[in-house]
């Protein structure tokens, strides 16, 4: 009976939550406690950029490694993770992010990332869900592009972009994470700038 309920439970939730991407296997979910995350509370603006809908049908982040968009991430992050993380990921209070070992193993993936941010993690990080969707897969991008682990421990990375890799050094004496840089990436491709 307990299997039963915990079925219907899942399967109500998702039905009232028409943002869960159906097309993968199983629901978002929180790394903690394993709930389902309910999308709907993030912001109403970057839910429907190109991009969201098609990590939500794939669990796959298609700003990995654009160049394009990589400022408006990394503007994003310095302003929303760095004061935990480190300036390159390098960890503070909160754990470091560009190295290959993962507090949640399951944050290897595009996937898992996106669950960490949205939903929280055990400590003082609470849940993103302030930021709009699409700002979160810029977020997850930078963190990706600050890797400096071995190019064999990065699934989130193409074949192709495996070939290409070079471990992330930040660039001697440059203004970076500026609100010019990030305001330049193009709407169209990279989603709204919020306000």
């Amino acid at each position: 009976m307990k299997k039963f309920t915990r079925r219907l439970l899942a399967g109500v939730a998702i039905v009232s939550v028409p943002l869960v991407a159906l097309a993968l296997d199983e629901p978002f979910r929180n790394t903690v406690t394993g709930e389902i995350l309910d999308l709907n509370t993030a912001p109403k603006e970057g839910r429907d950029t190109e991009a969201v809908k098609k990590f939500l049908e794939t669990g796959h982040n298609p700003y990995n490694e654009d160049a394009t968009c990589l400022p408006r991430g990394e503007y994003l992050y310095l302003s929303s993770c760095s004061g935990c993380h480190g300036h390159v990921a390098e960890g503070k209070v909160g754990p470091g992010l560009n190295d290959n070992y993962w507090t949640y193993p399951k944050n290897k993936t595009d996937k898992g990332l996106f669950e960490t941010i949205f939903g929280g993690a055990q400590g003082m990080m609470g849940p993103h869900n302030d930021l709009q969707l699409n700002e979160t897969l810029l977020v997850m991008a930078w963190i990706r592009h600050l890797y400096t682990g071995p190019v064999e421990d990065a699934p989130w990375l193409t074949k192709e972009q495996k070939a290409s890799f070079k471990p992330y050094t930040l660039p001697e004496g440059s203004d970076h994470g500026t609100i010019e840089q990030a305001s330049a990436a193009p709407a169209d491709k990279c989603g709204p700038m919020a306000k």
